[in-house]
């Protein structure tokens, strides 16, 4: 039986990966104490934790195994 889904098992879970990392960087941007979060977990933590996590989603989407055929 052919898998003709267009991702696989490994890219999903690189998916909710890169969820959770998205997630955590919002959160840390809205643990800073500084008014109007312009501290560094605001301004500079947070901001690097998600471009990482939309960084690994995109990594998810494009991930293709060595053994699928094109």
């Amino acid at each position: 039986m052919e898998n003709n889904l267009p991702f696989g098992r490994k890219n999903y879970q690189i998916m909710i990966a890169g969820l959770v990392v998205l997630v955590l960087g919002f959160i840390i941007m809205t643990l800073d104490n500084e008014p109007y979060g312009f501290g560094f977990t605001g301004l500079t933590l947070g901001p690097v934790i998600v471009i990482l996590g939309f960084i690994t989603e995109l990594f998810a989407i494009l991930y293709r195994p060595a053994n699928r055929k094109k």
